[in-house]
């Protein structure tokens, strides 16, 4: 190789250098990542503007048990178990009285049974007994309810009683980390303390929720549709693959 050639190979090895560089800098820049996220927010905005949460439910309680059947379990399994359950056990004290083997009887399609129905009576009767058949609008007290995690606790926070809120379920933490919102973290708690560094806390709520339906139409986990992807021209993963 002359010395032209390996000038050439020299210069463009450098310049492969730099761009590394500034894609790792803006994958750790707070300030890149929050612009990321506004970018985000207002095209899902544009794309899903009638978003909400894929269970049915009534009011706070039906949603607190709609989303412990909904763990390893399809929403739209547990929309079909949930009528038959409150038409048994129509209110916070029915269910709080029911007899758990009732209870799993009824949400046994959901999976999971027996620890779902204990679940389940455990925290009706913590919210018969100790909150006086009231949801509590507090995030803490929420967390204290048996088989409330955080998930949970910020579902109602939002959806319920429309405080800042982030649900960091599978479709919001793969999502995140193909956009490059977060890098390569998985764990919940983590995605969710990362998130509220970069986004409005009013956004928080209904991103989460625009994130479900884009994962579950567009953003598919075996095989997202990058070419018709909204996001593709800002997406960390979209660029690399259109």
């Amino acid at each position: 190789m002359n010395g032209s050639g390996r000038r050439r190979e020299h210069l463009a090895r450098a310049d492969g250098k730099q761009k590394k560089a500034e894609k790792n800098k803006d994958q750790r820049d707070p300030e890149a990542r929050r612009k990321l996220a506004l970018e985000v927010i207002e095209r899902l905005k544009q794309e899903y503007p009638d978003t909400h949460c894929t269970l049915t439910f009534e009011n706070a309680w039906q949603l607190l048990v709609s989303v412990r059947l909904a763990a390893q379990c399809t929403d739209l399994r547990v929309d079909q178990v949930t009528p038959k359950l409150y038409a048994k056990f129509p209110s916070i004290q029915a269910l709080a009285q029911a007899p758990v083997e009732e209870i799993e009887a009824i949400v046994r399609p959901c999976g999971l049974g027996p620890s779902k129905a204990r679940d389940i009576s455990k925290c009706m009767k913590m919210l018969h007994e100790t909150f006086h058949d009231q949801v509590p609008d507090d995030f803490d007290a929420l967390l204290s309810l048996p088989g409330v995690g955080r998930k949970s606790a910020n579902l109602i926070m939002g959806d319920i009683f429309g405080k800042p809120a982030i649900v960091t379920d599978t479709h919001c933490i793969r999502l995140c980390n193909l956009i490059g919102l977060v890098d390569n973290v998985k764990e919940p708690g983590k995605v969710e303390k990362l998130l509220w560094e970069i986004i409005p806390p009013e956004e928080g709520n209904q991103l989460c929720h625009r994130l479900v339906d884009h994962g579950r139409k567009v953003c598919v986990a075996r095989r997202p549709d990058c070419p018709s992807c909204c996001l593709r021209d800002i997406c960390r993963h979209g660029k690399q693959v259109t």
